[in-house]
């Protein structure tokens, strides 16, 4: 039998809001909400100060306000999230070169054979959550476990500056009482479909006969089974922090023309373009988002010839879709409050992309392609290297510093 494997799931607390209370230290103490103030605001994040008051993340403005009128509204600031992100990635790798990101401020690590250099899990972990504490003067919440998802539970229970271990051999003690919907998987359908089979609790779930979970949720249900015995084989694969990198934003007042829609998609462009560049990171597929007054969401995407991060190359592939859903007659007449732009199929800026000639055969793109780009005429090389220098300039001296023409703003984000 192979040793058990120990892995630690690194959560910071409270990230965004964290951050804005660390650099401005009026704001200790007080409820904070990270977001817009705007009527269609949605709060990006919420002080643990704010959360005694029922606000939290994802959650529209105004009724965060409503709950907790006296919170204290900070504008996100994402690239400054970035930026301390790396600092809290760089301490991660500080104890095992097995990290795997699951987000900004999250993550997995894979603790095997970092016993004779840190000492045990429990101890790394310690270590972990002081030298955040005191380099950083940021917390995270720590959760210890043989498993990916036990772990990520375990991050959770004793928030914020928390630790939480769970011994191998503990795993099922440690699942039965929790609620199914804690169960990775279970959605409202999923939680439906078990409570009407009697089924409240993940030991309750690894009691119940697998054929029959199997019947009533097909291999979802043998996987949900598998879970609440504990067993979860993924392994800590480092390299995947990011699926794609998107931008997105939602406007206070719609907006009514196409070449406001455009100027919007070329604000996100440029975002997104400057996140890549930060990570060292180039993508192939871009794809945009745009949202009517009625809540219809319309979405299209396409693959560039050769990955990018130039801002200039995922514009003009943007626009492209744009002109695509303008000639499906989805732009004219209608008002958007949303629009968003995002960039997948990620690759190192040094990884080479997929062989030239499969692309020109067609072998190298997906079904769901709606459209080509056309070639970027810059030499990728020389167009990277600018797209770091503007990158670089804006994270150091703002974002407006040096926006890309037509960006007029005519519509404020809310």
């Amino acid at each position: 039998m192979s040793p058990p494997r120990h892995i630690a799931h690194v959560d910071m607390d409270a990230f965004f809001a964290s951050v804005e209370i660390r650099d401005d230290p009026t704001l200790r103490g007080r409820p904070v909400l990270v977001g817009f103030a705007g009527k269609r605001g949605v709060v990006a994040a919420a002080s643990y100060e704010a959360r005694r008051f029922g606000c939290h993340s994802a959650q529209p403005m105004a009724i965060a306000l409503r709950k907790c009128p006296h919170a204290a509204v900070v504008a996100p600031r994402h690239e400054r999230y970035v930026e301390v992100s790396r600092s809290v990635f760089e301490v991660f790798s500080r104890f095992t070169p097995i990290v795997e990101g699951l987000s900004i401020d999250e993550a997995f690590l894979d603790l095997a054979g970092t016993q004779r250099l840190h000492g045990s899990p429990r101890a790394i972990a310690e270590s972990i959550r002081a030298i955040v504490r005191g380099e950083l003067n940021l917390t995270c919440s720590v959760g210890l476990a043989t498993s990916k998802f036990i772990a990520k539970i375990a991050s959770d229970r004793d928030k914020p500056d928390g630790l939480t271990e769970v011994p191998p051999g503990h795993e099922r003690a440690f699942l039965a009482p929790l609620p199914i919907r804690q169960l990775w998987g279970v959605g409202p359908k999923t939680a439906q479909t078990l409570q009407r089979l009697g089924i409240a609790t993940v030991g309750d779930i690894a009691e119940f006969g697998a054929a029959t979970l199997e019947q009533e949720l097909g291999d979802h249900g043998l996987h949900l089974h598998r879970l609440s015995l504990g067993i979860d084989e993924r392994e800590v694969t480092p390299g995947r922090e990011r699926k794609q990198i998107s931008h997105e934003n939602t406007f206070e007042t719609d907006l009514t023309s196409r070449a406001e829609i455009e100027d919007w998609l070329l604000r996100q462009a440029t975002r997104v373009g400057d996140q890549l560049a930060a990570k060292q990171l180039r993508g192939r597929k871009v794809h945009i988002k745009l949202r009517d007054t009625a809540f219809t969401t319309w979405t299209r995407q396409t693959t560039l010839d050769l990955p990018s991060a130039q801002t200039k190359a995922i514009f003009a592939a943007a626009r492209g879709l744009l002109d695509k859903l303008d000639a499906e007659g989805l732009v004219r007449g209608r008002r958007f409050r949303l629009t968003g732009l995002g960039v997948s199929e990620l690759v190192g800026a040094h990884e080479p992309g997929p062989p030239k000639q499969l692309e020109l055969l067609g072998l190298g793109a997906t079904p769901d392609d709606t459209t080509r780009s056309a070639p970027v005429p810059e030499l990728p090389d020389k167009g990277e290297a600018v797209q770091d220098v503007l990158s670089e300039v804006r994270r150091r001296f703002g974002g407006k510093a040096l926006s890309p023409a037509g960006v007029s703003g005519r519509r404020k984000p809310r």
